[in-house]
């Protein structure tokens, strides 16, 4: 389910896309040093924009780190940017990966998700100590997304919106003067990261017989054009809170992720389908 809010890295200029290489290395370190080798497996491309986009808007400083990399190890000099909400970010890694692993292995039985559950097991129980709001917000997502599979809905909005929810409470991380902003750019992407993934799984799923609320839709004449709006009504959501938001740094790398890098999961799943 995780990983489509992400630069578009053609469209992103070189000393940006470097910065944003830096959040990411940054994350992944946190990982590391907070819960072991292991738990880098965790690292997600949604939580690292999360990290970037509470660095620029609560205007965080970040502190330079430089090492090697165990993925890339000829790279010594390899520049992390970290600070409170890189840290964070990890965390809901952690949260999350966990989750979803369990979740896998539940409806699908799949062994190599319970083995991987049983790597992050004690770094999920340290992180879920430190967020009980987060956690209870995760587990009450999954039981009502479990409850909306069994009835076999049929409405995309109820389905994605519990994403949605969900995202919401990770997005609000100090409930200020900026969590009406944050919560609907969670909310939103939330629901797009929902969707998405429902897109691109619709085909598999009938297949499989899984629920996919785009399953009724599929087959349909222009299937992927429809599927692009109701895309693209969820990210305008985002976009707006966004830009509703008083960031400027990093906000060109922000920006690029909401316009353009969820975007890119989308083509490259119309493309293969227009091949095949």
């Amino acid at each position: 389910m995780l990983g489509n809010i992400m630069v578009n890295s053609e469209e992103l200029k070189g000393k940006e896309f470097k910065v944003y290489r830096q959040f990411y290395c940054g994350v992944c370190q946190d990982l590391r040093d907070e819960y072991g080798q292991p738990a880098r497996l965790a690292l997600t491309y949604d939580c690292v924009f999360l990290s970037v986009l509470l660095t620029a808007l609560y205007e965080e400083p970040v502190k330079e780190q430089t090492g090697p990399c165990l993925v890339h190890p000829f790279d010594t000099k390899k520049i992390r940017f970290r600070n409170k909400y890189t840290a964070y970010a990890a965390d809901l890694c952690i949260l999350l990966t966990y989750h979803n692993l369990m979740d896998d292995w539940l409806d699908e039985k799949k062994k190599r998700s319970i083995a991987a559950a049983a790597m992050l097991k004690k770094a999920y129980k340290k992180t879920a100590a430190k967020y009980p709001r987060q956690v209870k917000a995760i587990r009450r997502y999954i039981g009502s997304l479990h409850m909306v599979e069994k009835e076999n809905s049929k409405d995309l909005d109820r389905a994605s919106s519990l994403t949605g929810h969900l995202f919401e409470e990770l997005y609000d991380i100090a409930g200020d003067v900026w969590s009406p902003d944050l919560r609907q750019i969670g909310f939103y992407l939330g629901k797009f990261i929902y969707l998405m993934d429902a897109y691109e799984d619709v085909e598999k799923d009938m297949k499989t017989g899984s629920y996919n609320p785009f399953i009724q839709m599929f087959g349909e004449d222009g299937f992927d054009e429809k599927a692009k709006e109701i895309l693209l009504m969820v990210a305008t959501g985002a976009a707006r809170a966004f830009e509703r938001l008083p960031i400027v740094q990093y906000a060109d790398i922000l920006r690029n992720v909401l316009y353009s890098g969820i975007w890119v999961k989308y083509h490259e799943v119309k493309e293969k389908r227009g091949k095949e």
